[in-house]
């Protein structure tokens, strides 16, 4: 059954982890690989990733992009959601903590933010606007 409205915002709002799925080009699948993202409801979902990564690279291209998060327990559920880019920016370290508090026990956010910062180069933020949604629980098995 379809989710509603509320219920698709609110499932996605949890800190799921995602796969992000974008076009990589002529004769190729789409990129689809797990990632950390942040969402609000009625907000636009962003990511972190590497400003010299593939995923960057091909988001610039594609100008757009879909995550999808699911859950098996205590009902199966997903969403899936699609969008344009409406922004890229230099990340901030707040926003890598934010992202960080948002998937690790608390304890663990200022250890990876040290190491994240220290190992994984230049970061951006990119800002994807909901446009198409897929959602359905499924119910329990």
């Amino acid at each position: 059954m379809a989710l509603t409205r509320e219920e698709r915002e609110k499932f996605l709002a949890e800190p799921h982890i995602a796969a992000l799925a974008v076009d990589a080009g002529t004769g190729r699948a789409p990129l689809t690989v797990p990632i950390w993202y942040q969402y609000e409801p009625g907000g636009d979902v962003w990511i972190m990733t590497g400003l010299d990564s593939r995923k960057n690279e091909l988001i610039k291209v594609a100008g757009r992009f879909s995550l999808m998060v699911d859950r098996l327990e205590p009902t199966i559920r997903y969403v899936s959601v699609e969008g344009p880019v409406v922004e890229t920016v230099a990340a901030t370290e707040e926003q890598l903590r934010e992202m960080s508090a948002r998937y690790l026990p608390a304890e663990k956010v200022e250890g990876y933010v040290a190491f994240s910062s220290a190992n994984h180069g230049e970061q951006v933020v990119v800002r994807m606007r909901p446009e198409r949604w897929v959602s359905s629980d499924l119910g329990s098995v």
